[in-house]
């Protein structure tokens, strides 16, 4: 671990010492002064000992990383669905195996079930960087092309958390936000809720209720 920490600040005094101005070809005169005139970033300079121990910080999974391998095992979960605002629900059911991985350092899930009748597979995926302090999840599955990217903090008082991020809407095929609270329940219960936006306001449209086997 220290040799993998002292490689990644080796690197990070490289980058920063090794800035070159580059020049292009066909350059104007008023381009090269525009050049000049922009003040260079300045960046207070790190002795090695603390770059070291901020890698290291940022690399060991503290008490977030142990509440996410508190999941670990095997979930049934009743899923719901609502395709538009006040719609009929339709139910669906999968089953989840979690488990941590790369030292204990993310969480990665498996899900398979069926959906409208069709076999559902599905991948996430959930960080906690301890440099930014806030959670990002990914989720991937054989339903659509695309990744799902949030990100957000978590609430200790509500036992949540709740994450933003956009997805790429297949029809007109552009960027809609959307909105995941994720809720401990209990140690054998979760609660994840996801909301989209449609015609300009937000509506449920999916509540995932996991029980641990």
């Amino acid at each position: 671990m220290k040799k993998v920490t002292t490689a990644l600040a080796i690197i990070t005094m490289c980058f920063i010492s090794c800035k070159k101005e580059v020049k292009t070809e066909g350059a104007t005169a008023a381009d090269s002064v525009a050049v000049k005139t922009e003040e260079p970033l300045i960046e207070e300079p790190v002795d090695s000992a603390a770059q070291m121990k901020a890698w290291q910080e940022y690399a060991t999974p503290g008490n977030p990383h142990k509440m996410m391998a508190d999941e670990v095992g095997t979930w049934n979960c009743d899923m719901t669905f609502w395709y538009e605002p006040n719609g009929k629900p339709e139910k669906a059911n999968s089953v989840a195996v979690i488990r941590m991985i790369l030292g204990g350092r993310y969480q990665e899930s498996d899900y398979k079930g069926t959906m409208m009748g069709q076999p559902f597979e599905g991948k996430s995926t959930l960080a906690y960087n301890n440099a930014s302090e806030e959670y990002t999840t990914t989720f991937i599955d054989n339903m659509g092309t695309g990744m799902m990217v949030a990100m957000g903090k978590y609430d200790d008082s509500k036992k949540s958390m709740e994450l933003k991020g956009e997805m790429v809407n297949p029809v007109n095929g552009k960027k809609t936000p959307y909105r995941e609270v994720y809720t401990i329940v209990d140690p054998k219960t979760r609660k994840m809720e996801m909301y989209d936006v449609k015609n300009g306001s937000e509506y449920k449209s999916m509540e995932i209720v996991m029980t641990k086997k």
